[in-house]
């Protein structure tokens, strides 16, 4: 039989709710209740109550802790195992465990490395009952990995084009987040053209011109160690074509012009995934994110579908402007096709990714502790699914149950153990591990055999109170092994209660269906084992139910009326009621216009948002009743449109009850005019001091007529009225009488009394005068005193009319003087007044700072120091002090123009203070002064400082002329800040080809006095990019760049086409005609005689020999020419390929055929080296005596 812990059902009673929540806690939890007043002694096996995760990532610059809480009876020990093997943490001085915990905690802030730690750890917890093991923890640091180093070269694209920017992050542990920033931290905008992928690359659909910047910079988060990462800087520049083709122009040759028209709109391509279809896989219980980023123009747009199903409705959510579909806690049945479709207005292409769902394993029974006594039985089940199905091992203290020792009262059939007839020694902790490639569950589960006597847990002399014909549940809740049996008696000398009125229930509480008074009582619980017994008394006491005996009733009301809703509660004497009234199930509207008594709710001015159901709720702390009541609003009979204006003024002012300082105003109000007044405002008038000046006095409520007034002495007083409603103030009433209040000493003094000296032998004192109102009676005037503070002397007064300032003369410069002004009239004195502190003037400082000392920190800053001038001598308020310093002047430039002297003031007491933004390389005077609010004292000394040489500016200019074949010439101007003494300049250099890559780099020195320099030995018709900069001691300046290309080697076809012209080429070329002409003769005679000739074979292999003009527009010549043919001129035009070579079509007359086969060539000069040849080398050597005269590009060529 298992054994059971039961607690209580739940019950009405208050006080019983602390032990039905401890009963709940211990049902959760399954195992016996380590209570340390009723269980002290019993024992329990351990229980892993707190461990670190299993894949336990740490930051490698803290102390790694990793965790291992367990409790049990004995309290239990612990160990440790590290990569399978046992950790014993006493040889290690850096691992220290946790008192009275498994906590490992190793020391590596004061040495050793986190790396050093890195494994698989599992804790144990063992006591005498058994041993429970924690999971594999995977300890590892993490990591943040700095990005390889890069050179990323700048992207120019036309306008429209894809693009796909890498990020390609450090692999971190874990890993990192990543986003798209700017040099100012910024995120870059993203849209649904341009947008940041899953895998961290930044995507365009297409490029647009404001896309142009230098900083697109990726940027990796390593949130566990809190640090971030930067890619170097991508540089994207997009230009239209037009752009495109003036750089170009500018470079490159004519032939690599782009179109003239920009990138044409063309339809959706996907940039990722790859191709029409891909597979997914992902676990059961993730976020499933599947990717689709397309390019094309206009941009396309992203929908989303799946094949065969719909998307799950409250689980789909969209990211990244639909680009990214994202399904939360996916399981099997969201496997299947997902399609992605790209589209814009010149079509639409789809992507098909598979989905398959996998599960690591998961529980759908996890094993239970289990509590026994002896020679019972009990199973644990151990039950889990995943995809593919997970394998479940047994394992009992922490060993595999295969080669643990053997327990003849459990049986294991597949997911479960069976015991039968346990005995103590059965106790021991089973583990049980679920696991697939995916993961693993490991659930601890202790068998504990007891022998306990019952225990009864409910408290003592419980007292439960219930309303009469409501059910009365009483509790027992027990503990004992074996399991009690429970029986209740009522009164003392009661026999057993019975199943036949009564509802007994297994955990031990006692259920009365309907309770009676006659059920008031003490009840009894006893529980009963083999091993003994326990009892427990509760009492029930019954109540009569909460009635309303009058409810409220529905009633019907005009707008504007009253309505009066009546509740009378009857309740029992011992409990004690509380009425809650409620407009539609709400509380009532915050308005004094709903007004409630002890049985009534009264609403006034009733309006048509007032209607609705009205509720009276009464409640005990053991029931609660209700009754409700319609209100229906309607409108009142049609009468005349009222006229709203705001009232007319009050009259009748009277005064009453006048005394010296109050006075009581009377009035009757004017009409309302249909808006009722809510404010009265009384205004009075002082006909003595500001006569026709009106002033606030008071404020009474509309309700009433009548206003006790406070009154000021000495004042002539008048008074009137106005009414205020919602529309809004009347006009004021008549004045009232005068009244004349008498006379008082002041009951105030002057206020904002200072003493300050304006001159260095005065005092003058001010205050702000009393007004005519304050003055309280005739004669105002004002006693001022005054005396040293740090003096002996007596007070010295004097009395002044009615001014605001009076000079004391003679004092010593800057002393601290107590004053203090009093008022009085002709009444009296006004109270004593308060004593303020003041100084008599400054005058300028008598002495300069001294020991000025001047530390140079860099070539433009300075620290000075000084000693402080004695406080006696400052004679005034310390402001601070002042340096003057000015830069040096040769003679020449000081009679020129005057120096210009630089103020630095630092305030109060400091004696230190920096000189920034100094000239490098100058001599620099400075002094010091002392400054109080007179002025500045006398200067110090002057004192020197020079400043090092610093780096110079960049040349003020650099200009690139005389461009030649091979040649360069650079002129420049020094840099207009040398900072020092120009040592050298430094002039690096490097070709551009066309497709704008950089070619190596020259570093050339040239020295300080020149302003001139020819490059020589460069490439001809090249773009150079030029890196120019000046240098001092102090090292590199700033740099000034430039760029130029050597000419183009058109001097060349200028020669060809100058001597092409010239009389004695002319010559030459009709003098080979004529040698050709002669050659040609000879043949023809040789042929007629029947000789063999090389010539005479050829012809006869050509069943039609062609004879072929010379071509006009290549220069070339023809196999046979005519005498007027010979005698031609060349063309002006004609020139030679680029490229310098003759290709076989450029030429009729086919060397190749008359060499047969053999193909003649060019040298690079243009100067043929071909030879005709026959098949074989027996042929005669008068064969190769036949040549072909040279074209005349070959002899313009070969005079080069």
């Amino acid at each position: 039989m298992q054994l059971k812990i039961m607690p209580a059902k739940k019950h009405l009673s208050a006080g019983s709710v602390p032990l039905i929540l401890f009963l709940c806690q211990m049902i959760r939890a399954l195992e016996v209740p380590l209570d340390p007043k009723l269980l002290e002694d019993l024992v329990q096996p351990p229980t892993i109550t707190q461990q670190s995760p299993k894949d336990y990532i740490i930051d490698p610059r803290e102390n790694i802790v990793i965790q291992c809480e367990a409790k049990g009876k004995p309290p239990p020990s612990f160990s440790w195992t590290r990569n399978g093997t046992h950790f014993d943490i006493d040889k290690d001085p850096l691992v220290t465990m946790k008192p009275g915990s498994g906590t490992l905690i190793i020391n590596i802030m004061s040495e050793g490395k986190a790396e050093t730690y890195e494994g698989v750890y599992q804790c144990t917890a063992r006591n005498e009952r058994g041993a429970a093991i924690s999971n594999n923890i995977v300890v590892r640091p993490s990591r943040s990995p700095l990005w390889t180093k890069e050179k990323l070269e700048p992207i120019t694209l036309r306008n429209g084009q894809s693009l796909v920017l890498p990020c390609r992050p450090p692999v971190g542990l874990p890993p990192a987040i990543i986003f798209w920033m700017d040099n100012s931290f910024q995120r870059l905008p993203q849209s649904e053209r341009v947008s940041q992928g899953l895998n961290g690359d930044l995507y365009f659909s297409n490029v647009l011109p404001e896309d142009t910047r230098e900083d697109y910079i990726c940027y990796a988060r390593f949130n566990h160690t809190q640090t971030i990462q930067q890619k170097q800087p991508i540089s994207l520049k997009v230009i239209s074509v037009d752009e495109l083709n003036d750089t170009i122009a500018a470079n490159l040759s004519d032939t690599e012009f782009y179109g003239a028209k920009s990138s044409k709109e063309r339809p959706p391509t996907f940039l990722t995934p790859e191709g029409n279809a891909s597979h997914k896989e992902e676990l059961r219980g993730n976020v499933l994110s599947l990717e689709c980023i397309a390019e094309g123009l206009p941009t396309p747009i992203i929908y989303w579908i799946k094949e065969d199903g719909t998307l799950p409705i409250n689980r789909t959510f969209y990211r990244n402007f639909k680009k990214t579909l994202q399904i939360i806690h996916v399981s099997e049945e969201d496997s299947g096709n997902y399609q992605c479709i790209a589209k814009n207005a010149l079509g639409a292409i789809h992507h098909t990714i598979s989905v398959t769902i996998k599960a690591a394993p998961f529980w759908i029974m996890a094993p239970q502790n289990l509590v026994l006594s002896p020679g019972e039985d009990g199973t644990l089940i151990c039950r889990a699914n995943g995809n593919p199905k997970p394998r479940i091992d047994w394992l009992t203290n922490g060993v595999p149950i295969e080669i643990a020792s053997d327990d003849p009262s459990r049986k294991i059939d597949g997911d479960t153990i069976i015991f039968s007839n346990v005995q103590e020694r059965s106790s021991a902790v089973y583990q049980c591990n679920a696991s697939n490639e995916y993961g693993y569950l490991l659930a601890n589960a202790f068998v504990n055999v007891l022998a306990e006597p019952p225990r009864i847990l409910t408290s003592a002399n419980t007292l439960y109170q219930v309303i009469a014909n409501r059910p009365a549940l009483l509790d027992c809740a027990f503990f004992g092994s074996p399991l009690p049996t429970i029986e209740w008696f009522k009164g003392t000398k009661g026999s057993a209660l019975h199943e036949d009125i009564y509802v007994l229930h297994e955990n031990g509480t006692l259920e009365i269906p309907v309770a009676q008074k006659d059920s008031t009582g003490t009840y009894t619980c006893v529980a009963r084992n083999k091993l003994g017994m326990a009892k427990n008394e509760v009492h029930l006491e019954i109540k009569d139910p909460t009635r309303i005996i009058k409810q409220p009733e529905n009633a019907v009301v005009q707008r504007g009326s009253q309505v009066s809703f009546e509740c009378k509660v009857k309740h029992d004497h011992s409990l004690i009621p509380s009425v809650l009234w409620l407009k539609d199930d709400g509380e009532l509207p915050s308005d004094e216009r709903f007004s409630v008594d002890k049985d009534h709710l009264v609403v006034t001015d009733v309006n048509d948002d007032d209607g609705g159901t009205y509720t009276c709720v009464a409640n005990t702390t053991l029931d609660s009743v209700s009754a409700s009541a319609e209100l229906k609003v309607v409108a009142p009979p049609p009468t005349p449109a009222p006229v709203y204006d705001v009232p007319n003024p009050p009259f009748d002012l009277e005064l009453t009850n006048q005394l010296d300082k109050s006075v009581q105003l009377t009035w009757t109000p004017g009409d309302d005019n249909n808006s009722p007044i809510t404010t009265f405002i009384i205004e009075y008038e002082d006909a003595m001091h500001e006569a026709g000046l009106w002033h606030h006095q008071a404020e009474v409520s509309g309700t009433q007529t009548t206003a006790q007034l406070k009154l000021s002495p000495y004042v002539n007083y008048s008074f009137r009225v106005m009414a205020e409603n919602s529309i809004g103030r009347s006009s004021p009433s008549e004045a009232s009488e005068q009244y004349l209040t008498k006379a008082a000493e002041p009951d105030q003094n002057p206020m904002a009394v200072e003493g300050l000296g304006t001159e260095p032998d005065n005092l003058v004192i001010t205050w702000k005068p009393l007004n005519g109102f304050e003055s309280n009676g005739p004669g105002l005037q004002y006693k001022v005193s005054w005396r040293q503070k740090d003096g002996d002397d007596e007070w010295t007064s004097v009395v002044v009319a009615n001014v605001s300032k009076y000079i004391v003369s003679g004092t010593p410069t800057f002393v601290p003087y107590l004053i203090k002004v009093q008022a009085l009239n002709d009444v009296g004195f006004a109270p004593e007044p308060a004593v303020a502190m003041g100084h008599s003037g400054e005058d300028l400082p008598m002495v300069a700072p001294g020991n000025v000392r001047v530390s140079v920190v860099n070539s433009t800053l300075a620290e000075v120091h000084w000693d402080p001038v004695p406080l006696k001598s400052i004679r005034g308020h310390l402001q601070g002090y002042r340096i003057y310093y000015w830069k040096a002047q040769s003679s020449s430039k000081r009679s020129r123009r005057h120096i210009e002297k630089k103020i630095l003031t630092f305030q109060g007491t400091k004696t230190h203070g920096m000189l920034p933004g100094l000239e490098p390389y100058s001599h620099y005077s400075l002094n010091v002064r002392v400054v109080n609010g007179k002025g500045e004292g006398p200067a110090s000394p002057d004192r020197g400082f020079h400043t090092p040489e610093g780096v110079p500016s960049a040349p003020s200019s650099l200009k690139i002329t005389n461009p030649t074949l091979d040649s360069l010439t650079l002129e420049w101007n020094p840099p207009s800040h040398p900072n020092g003494i120009l040592t050298e300049y430094t002039l690096k250099y490097q070709p551009i080809n066309s497709t704008h890559e950089l070619g190596p780099l020259v570093d050339l020195k040239i020295p300080a006095n020149k302003t001139r320099w020819i490059l020589k030995n460069l490439n001809f018709s090249t773009r150079y990019k030029f890196y120019f900069y000046a240098q001092t001691s102090a090292g590199s300046g700033s740099q000034i760049t430039e760029e130029a290309i050597t000419t183009v080697d058109e001097a060349m076809a200028s020669r060809q086409v100058d001597i092409a012209t010239q009389g004695w080429f002319i010559g030459l070329m009709c003098a080979v005609a004529l040698l050709i002409l002669i050659l040609l003769i000879v043949c023809f005679i040789r042929r007629n005689k029947g000789g063999k000739y090389p010539v005479k074979e050829k012809e006869d292999a050509h069943a039609d020999p062609e004879i072929q003009p010379m071509k006009e527009d290549d220069g070339t010549f023809g196999e046979y020419s005519s005498d007027a043919e010979d005698h031609k001129p060349l063309k002006k035009g004609s020139r030679t390929p680029s490229d310098r070579t003759v290709k076989k079509e450029d030429s009729d007359d086919s060397l190749v055929d008359y060499g047969e086969g053999v193909n003649g060539q060019f040298n690079e000069d243009g100067s043929f080296i071909g030879q005709y040849s026959g098949k074989k080398e027996k042929e005669p050597a008068e064969g190769n005596e036949s040549s072909e005269a040279p074209s005349p590009v070959n002899a313009m060529n070969s005079f080069v």
